[in-house]
């Protein structure tokens, strides 16, 4: 049977067409899309269970994988499968994660899957701009309860021109690597890295995005019309009782009011809120909390969230007393860690996050190997957050998406801040030891005083701030929270990362929970949250004002050197001999990479002993040596020979030559060691490549003043016709030959 394919076309203004098309690929799915932008292609399915799941929350799944096969290639490793996802693959599941979620109504509580593969790849588009179209189109053609269709894409800038979805090519030229996530009517998420630019840059990119994430929408609603918009399916919602709601709000909220006014910390105002929940619960009897504990709990977090909130809007107070604009106490050191590279601890409030900073060779650069991109970085942050940050104890499994997620931002935030020429490859680690709000800027901050801690010569220090959002709904109000607890994360309208340096942003992470936000409060937000950097910044400063201007005593130094391709092979030497030889004599790391461009090799020699990376530029210097022709170089005899001597120059330890016993002086030389012996050291002139021999020629005699009366001897004829005479090997014998016929 031919499938009923419905197409919709997407057009990017610029030559570039998205199209959405489906009826033709898994149709078993409650939605399915295949999305395509020149040669790139992602299917993206999407199944959500019909029963609700006994759970108090949406379980959401979404899943971004990129097959090798799409990109004609074979998976890395022993095993030729697809393994785990990769660090750029759960990136890209958060993006789309955190756009759909809110969309999905509260009491929705089925097990839902979103999956996006992509199977055909095109070096010019990169699809991780694509992935929330497809997720939001299969969702369309769903019955899912769902608010309203939704598009995530890319922005760039080259020229002062914003670029949707921009080639990884323009990428590389532009300013601003931002990617949104919208609705129609609402920008909901926000992630991206900048090149230090003003928040009203910011917020202009923001609205390209929208007025290209619109066009989209439309063409999602459009499809779905046209392939047979389904019924929205119905499910059993969550059970409300308003009298319940009401008790309960009047018996929490006053109580809530008082504890979150008087400021205390954390851990005592999470008790004092313990107290109050088991107070309320108690006052039920046991058949009323085996019925109603579920609703108990709800409305008292509800009653909970509004007297908080509530708090801040008519007082301007917060859980901890500051006020909207306050920013926790900061407390900072660096080289706290004897031996590492570099370190630094950063402490705001009870965030505490401790980084090192680990440097090396090209060897020790971080490989990325992904169908739709091939590469390395030479900086790379990694984030760890254990459970015993927040005084809790739970299992341990692997890196998590959050991880990666907070980890790729802080890395983001500073990786412009190295400069292009800094020889090391370059590894931060944050450990996040207290977590109370932004524990990833507290990364930022500490990443950013142990690099220059470690004498990494960064270009400008970073800080970073987490904001928050408070709207009154039809009030009006509003309050902008600065440096948030992880209680405000929870209860607020937005929460916002803003990264930079005191020139301008350098990277940023945005969700926003309510609709409409309007550009003027985002502006005001991000204007709250630049002062709320600077002060942050200052304490950088003051506690470490500039890069050390060396590396530690023990972290290795490193030079490179560029050396002719030819070379190379010296260097190494057959298997390796010469290079791992070095190695081991001198305790150094040397790396050799070829230029790309100029084939020349580039030489890097790591090491903490000053004295073995000299020893190694010696060897270099000695295996590249050149001799010109013309010039005179102190040698050394080395060995001795019936035909001469072999000489090393004195420039270049171990590159020889030799040195024949005609060229010794200008008397008759029978023996070599009447003129020189083993070790002596005097001149000789380099003549060229001898075109009889084909090798060097070097000369004593030619700096020798002549002897009085020396007449050169005439040259050997040794031509095969004339010259030589050859009649007395003709008649050799034949006179006696002749005497014995007699």
């Amino acid at each position: 049977m031919i499938p009923k394919v419905f197409k919709e076309v997407i057009d990017l203004g610029d030559g570039r067409q998205i199209t959405l098309e489906t009826g033709k690929l898994a149709k078993q799915a409650h939605g399915s899309v295949v999305v395509q932008s020149g040669k790139c292609m992602l299917l993206c399915t999407v199944v959500s269970n019909y029963h609700q799941s006994d759970v108090d929350f949406l379980p959401l799944t979404v899943d971004y994988r990129e097959k090798f096969a799409a990109a004609g290639r074979y998976p890395g490793g022993f095993f030729k499968r697809e393994a785990r996802p990769s660090d750029g693959e759960v990136l890209t599941m958060r993006l789309v994660d955190r756009v759909l979620r809110p969309l999905f109504p509260k009491d929705y509580h089925a097990e839902t899957q979103v999956m996006i593969q992509l199977m055909s790849h095109d070096d010019d588009v990169m699809p991780d701009a694509m992935a929330g179209l497809a997720a939001s189109a299969a969702i369309q053609l769903s019955d899912f309860p769902f608010e309203c269709p939704i598009s995530e894409v890319r922005v760039g800038r080259v020229d002062g021109k914003f670029i949707i979805n921009p080639s990884r090519t323009q990428l590389e030229q532009s300013d601003i690597d931002m990617v949104i996530g919208a609705s129609a009517d609402s920008v909901t998420m926000v992630e991206g890295e900048m090149k230090e630019i003003s928040e009203e840059e910011m917020t202009e990119a923001i609205k390209a995005a929208h007025e290209a994430i619109k066009i989209q929408c439309e063409a999602q609603v459009r499809l779905a019309e046209a392939f047979g918009k389904k019924p929205t399916r119905e499910y059993e919602p969550e059970v409300e009782d308003e009298d319940l709601a009401k008790k309960i709000h009047d018996m929490v909220y006053d109580k809530t009011y008082a504890i979150a006014k008087a400021g205390s910390s954390k851990h005592e105002r999470g008790q004092a809120f313990s107290e109050i929940k088991e107070e309320v619960f108690n006052s039920f009897s046991e058949e009323e909390q085996v019925e109603l504990g579920k609703l108990i709990h709800k409305y008292v977090a509800k009653a909970e969230k509004e007297a908080i909130r509530d708090l801040t809007l008519n007082e301007g107070l917060r859980l901890d007393g500051r006020k909207t604009t306050d920013i926790r106490p900061i407390w900072c050191e660096v080289d706290y860690l004897p031996s590492t590279h570099g370190s630094a601890i950063f402490t705001r409030g009870e965030t505490q996050a401790l980084a090192t900073v680990t440097l090396g060779t090209s060897r020790e650069s971080n490989q990325i190997d992904m169908p739709s991109f091939e590469g390395e970085e030479t900086f790379y942050l990694h984030y760890n957050f254990p459970p015993f940050s927040t005084g809790e104890a739970r299992p341990i499994r692997g890196t998590s998406r959050r991880e990666v997620g907070h980890g790729n931002l802080a890395q983001r935030a500073l990786k412009g801040m190295i400069p292009e020429d800094c020889p090391y490859t370059v590894r931060v680690v944050s450990e996040v030891l207290e977590s109370n709000g932004s524990s990833s800027m507290a990364t930022v901050c500490s990443g950013t005083m142990a690099l220059m801690d470690a004498g990494v010569q960064m270009k400008k220090p970073v800080s970073g701030i987490a904001m928050g959002l408070i709207s009154g709904g039809d009030s009006g109000k509003y309050a902008v929270l600065s440096d948030i607890l992880g209680d405000e994360d929870h209860l607020g309208d937005m929460d916002f990362k803003v990264t930079g340096t005191a020139d301008g942003i350098t990277a940023c992470q945005m969700d926003i929970k309510v609709k409409g936000l309007s550009y003027e409060i985002l502006v005001k937000a991000l204007k709250q949250a630049r002062d709320g950097r600077l002060h942050i910044l200052d304490k950088l400063t003051e506690t470490i004002a500039a890069p050390n201007a060396d590396v530690k005593p023990h972290a290795p130094k490193m030079i490179t050197v560029t050396i002719p391709n030819e070379y190379i092979g010296a260097l190494i030497g057959p298997g390796g001999k010469v290079i791992q030889e070095l190695q081991k004599a001198t305790k150094t790391t040397i790396v050799i990479n070829e230029d790309p461009v100029t084939e020349e090799g580039i030489v890097e020699i790591l090491g903490t002993n000053q004295e073995g990376i000299d020893a190694v530029l010696a060897k270099i210097d000695s295996l590249t040596f050149k001799p010109e022709v013309g010039s005179v170089y102190e040698v050394k005899v080395i060995k001795m020979l019936d035909f001469g001597a072999v000489v090393e120059y004195m420039d270049a330890p171990g590159n020889e030559v030799l040195l024949h016993v005609s060229e010794l002086a200008w008397e008759r030389t029978e023996n070599v060691s009447d003129v020189v012996n083993m070790g002596d050291v005097f001149d000789v002139k380099y003549f060229g490549v001898d075109p009889r021999t084909k090798k060097d020629k070097v000369s004593r005699k030619a700096l020798l003043p002549k002897p009085e009366g020396y007449v050169e001897r005439p040259k050997r004829d040794d031509k095969r016709s004339g010259g030589r005479d050859n009649r007395g090997r003709d008649n050799r014998n034949r006179d006696s030959r002749d005497k014995k016929r007699d």
